[in-house]
């Protein structure tokens, strides 16, 4: 079963898109936790961050060097904060990797 990042990515629901190319697609999160928060999501499926491979490096760069320049885009001049989830334990809710980019407020830390 497609994961609902593939379904976007195909078009059959729909989301706030922002970016995309042959690599990636970004969009605005639906349930935001800042002013700016959207994803970076790799149009290949990858399960998590643990099935990476070293064939994906490239990939992986690619998603970070457009977090980057979308938020600074989108107005995070003073920085943002990048997260990605992984498993069970790391709040992964969605099996198909993502980067979450936040912006426009001040983070803390611990995030919890």
């Amino acid at each position: 079963m497609a994961t609902p990042f593939t379904r976007i990515i195909n078009r059959e629901i729909p989301a706030k898109i922002i970016f995309e190319d042959d690599q990636v697609i970004a969009f605005h999160d639906i349930a935001p936790q800042a002013p700016v928060h959207f994803l970076v999501v790799p149009k290949k499926e990858i399960v998590t961050l643990s099935d990476v491979t070293e064939a994906d490096a490239p990939l992986l760069g690619h998603i970070f060097f457009t977090a980057q320049r979308l938020a600074k885009e989108l107005g995070c001049d003073k920085g943002f904060r990048v997260v990605m989830n992984t498993g069970d334990d790391g709040g992964q809710t969605v099996y198909h990797i993502h980067l979450h980019v936040l912006g426009q407020r001040q983070m803390h830390w611990p995030p919890g």
